[in-house]
């Protein structure tokens, strides 16, 4: 079992930043890929980044170039940090572990409970 446990939103304003956390224990973090997700109309989880155990990442379109993932394994915690923000970036981000790196929610096998990021114009 690996616990999640995100940390890090609030409330910005359009332009700005944010880093979230998400902080693991139970089994061995490194072996993990991890992923950031957030909910989106038509999805039940929209792919925002994923670091595999060996620190290769992917975005999609939507993020690229404004969000980057990173992870610390001594301190068994990922990170996600958030740059130009925009509005429709608001949305509760979930930290997820899995096996492999992927950017479909349901190849991960641990979730966290969320953190509310809101973006306001």
């Amino acid at each position: 079992q690996v616990q999640l446990v995100e940390s890090g939103g609030g409330l910005v304003q359009a332009g700005g930043s944010l880093r979230l956390s998400c902080a693991a224990s139970g089994r061995t973090f490194s072996g993990y890929a991890m992923g950031w997700f957030r909910p989106a109309p038509g999805k039940e989880r929209e792919f925002v980044a994923t670091i595999s155990w060996s620190g290769n990442t992917y975005y999609p379109s939507s993020v690229k170039g404004r969000f980057t993932i990173s992870r610390d394994n001594a301190k068994n915690t990922v990170y996600l940090q958030m740059n130009s923000l925009k509005p429709e970036d608001t949305a509760i981000y979930y930290c997820a572990a899995g096996t492999y790196s992927s950017n479909f929610a349901k190849e991960y096998d641990y979730w966290g409970q969320g953190t509310q990021v809101t973006v306001s114009s």
